[in-house]
This record gives C-alpha cells, structure tokens and sequence, in this order.
C-alpha cells in the first residue's frame, strides 16, 4: 500500500507548479506582446495584461508580412512549413515500415549487417552530410522546391528500429495463418502489419512532424526566394541586429503562430501518441 504523506504531495505539486511557471511564462509574454505596439514592447512598458492591437497585428503577420525584413506575409511560411513537415513525418513513417519490414520477415543475405548499417546512420547527423546533401539537391535543381526541402530529410533510421522492435513481437502464428490463407507478403503487410501498427506510426508522426516544422538549417541552405521560406527562417528573419528596426510585435506574433501546429498535432493525437511509446508490447 502506497502511504499518503501531505507533505510529499505538496512538494511534488509545488515543484510541477514552478516548472510550468518557468516554461509557460515566456510563451505567456510572446502572446502578450502580439497584442500591443512596437513601441510599447521597445520601450518596456509593457503591461501584463493584453493589448488592443491583436486583431491588426495578426492580421498583418498573415496577410501582409513584416515590410522591414521579408515581403511574404507568414501566411505563405507556415504553409512552406506545414507541407514541409508533413512531407518529413509521412516520408519518415513510409520508408520505415517498409525498411523495417524487409529486414524483419525477408531473409537475405547480410540481413543484419544492413540493419546496423542503417543505425550507426544515427550518428550522423544532417550536419555532418550537409555539403554533399546540398550538392545532389543543387545539382539536380530542386532548390527552392518542396522536394528539396522534404526527399533529404525523409529517411530514419529511428524509425526503423521502432518498427522493427514492434515487429519482432509480432506472434509468428500471424505470418503462418496468412500464408495458409494464401496471402502473399504484400496482403500480409497491408492487412496485418499496417493496422496493428496504427499506435507506433501516429507516435513516430507527432515526433517526425515537429522535427520537420523546426527545422533551421536546411531551409536556409536551399530557400533563397522568400516565398519558400519556413516560418522559423521568417522568425529569424524579422529579428535584426537593431533593435529599433525589429517590428518586434509582429515578430512575436509570428513566434505564437509557428507554435500553434505543434501543439495541434500534440493535442489531436495525444492519446495514440503515449500509448505508441508505453504499450507493454511495444
């Protein structure tokens, strides 16, 4: 029996509140300052209670853009960023699964010298083959393209793996009683494997989804029109180093809207999400 101790209780409920107080307060101040006006931000007066400006500062992040640093209005980059994203995470869940599959239920010769193979890529970040990975993309003139932003970033190794432990505790009397009914390795793949992979694929989505969405260093590599650019790299652009050039409410504005498609998806799919990563069989 677990022994009710108050204090303990307390503490532990004091601690989780002063946490979300230090994560929640920034996000807190970033929506406050979407609601007033440069000034009022630049000078440091401002209140801890909302503005009147929301309604036109949004509107301009949306529509219109920040004059002084992009003529695309944010609109345009989370849209660039949405389809990047989304390209990224079901890229990711598509290549995995197959990989997965071919290496758990084929056998062929160094079966598991090319898994390893596909692990230690974990190592190797896209940094580290940043330049060789610009060159194809360039070379091939997918610059400022949708699939230059999405075809390098899709394979996972992390993925793979997730699928292939799922699929080594998949009851071999699975694949026995398919091939009794005469299904051949596709029908077993699509009928069998694929709905009961439902809670791994949507965890593995809401993980890859974010990667994808902010993502900095590749976009700036290979968007140079402003009208592929993401809405981090229009964050990032809207912040100069003076901050008298800085339209600093529109900034913040932009910071709350590439905040927004996260905490959707997180919120959306919260529930397949945790039971992806904590089921026992898993």
């Amino acid at each position: 029996m677990v022994e009710n101790r108050p204090f303990n209780t307390f503490m532990a409920y004091l601690v989780l509140a002063v946490g979300v107080l230090v994560v929640a307060f920034p996000v807190y101040l970033a929506v406050l300052a979407s609601t007033f006006d440069a000034a009022t931000i630049i000078n440091g007066n401002m209140p801890l209670t909302p503005g009147d400006q929301a309604a036109e500062n949004y509107y301009r992040t949306i529509f219109v853009g920040a004059s002084r640093s992009t003529r695309e209005p944010v609109g345009t980059m989370m849209i660039n960023s949405f389809v990047m994203a989304m390209g990224i995470a079901t890229g990711k869940i598509f290549i995995s699964i197959l990989s997965a599959f071919a290496v758990v239920y084929f056998a062929f010769p160094f079966r598991k010298t090319a898994f390893w193979v596909i692990f230690i890529t974990l190592m190797l970040p896209v940094e580290v083959r940043i330049y060789p990975t610009y060159k194809i993309v360039a070379d091939l003139g997918l610059l400022d393209t949708y699939t230059g932003l999405i075809l390098p970033l899709i394979a996972s190794a992390t993925g793979t793996l997730l699928f292939r432990q799922f699929f080594m505790t998949i009851p071999d009397e699975l694949l026995e009683a398919s091939k009794i009914d005469g299904a051949g390795p596709f029908k077993f793949f699509k009928d069998t494997l694929v709905p009961l992979s439902v809670t791994t694929m949507a965890a593995l989505f809401v993980i890859q989804f974010i990667y994808g969405w902010n993502q900095y260093l590749w976009p700036l590599l290979i968007t140079t029109k402003d009208s592929m650019s993401t809405i981090v790299i229009g964050i990032k652009k809207m912040i100069t180093t003076q901050d008298a050039l800085t339209e600093w409410q529109i900034a913040m504005t932009t910071a709350v809207l590439a905040m927004l498609p996260p905490v959707a998806v997180v919120i959306l799919m919260q529930r397949l999400f945790v039971k992806g990563l904590v089921e026992t069989e898993k």
